[in-house]
């Protein structure tokens, strides 16, 4: 007897819950661990029924990678102040909820930047646009502040490095070697922002963390 047709909101309930089984796998043990007879284990189902939902483990890293990029998003999107305010707040703000997700979730942030698949993240269109709609919080305040001329230079290599900076600092927090008071003291201090600004503008007090 031939399966039944899966309807839309069976196949997207699943996903969710292969997307949950392999962030919990990943998390006990490693991006080994992550294998689709692994997550059929972890979910109680048969070994084939995952390749119902996603064509093999390259699609569920997307998937999962995708899931906790939404997260991600969302977290941001929450802790963003209206698009009209100051630009500087505008990216502390940011700067202050990327921090709080990655302590808060540090399974989904390993997630996004460790559980990497060797195929090119383009291949995953779910992948690309939830990645991206992370990135875009950043990079219109980025956008915002130099418009405002509150920093300067090429926007989008700006938001890149002010990125960048982020997740080293929280990388090595998570890796163990960044102490929690260390952590509290380095993320306190506005030395992105401090280096882009036009010159001749004030140099920014340290903030109390």
């Amino acid at each position: 007897m031939a399966r039944s047709a899966l309807r839309p909101a069976e196949v997207d309930a699943f996903r969710r819950r292969l997307a949950a089984a392999a962030t919990r796998l990943f998390a006990r043990h490693g991006y080994a661990a992550v294998t689709m007879r692994a997550v059929a284990a972890e979910l109680g189902v048969s070994a084939m029924t995952p390749y119902r939902y996603v064509a093999g483990k390259a699609e569920l890293v997307a998937l999962v990678r995708a899931a906790a990029f939404t997260r991600f998003a969302a977290a941001l999107a929450v802790a963003e102040p209206d698009a009209s305010g100051a630009p500087l707040p505008r990216l502390r703000q940011l700067k202050a909820a990327y921090l709080r997700f990655a302590l808060a979730h540090p399974d989904d942030y390993r997630v996004m930047f460790e559980l990497r698949a060797p195929d090119d993240d383009t291949r995953w269109p779910e992948l690309e646009r939830a990645s991206a709609a992370a990135f875009a919080h950043l990079q219109g305040a980025v956008d915002a502040a130099i418009a405002a001329g509150e920093l300067a230079g090429e926007p989008r290599s700006l938001a890149q490095l002010l990125w960048a900076s982020t997740h080293g600092l929280v990388a090595l927090h998570l890796a163990g070697k960044l102490s929690g008071r260390a952590f509290a003291r380095l993320a306190a201090i506005d030395h992105e922002l401090a280096g882009f600004r036009p010159a001749g503008s004030p140099t920014p007090r340290r903030r109390r963390s």
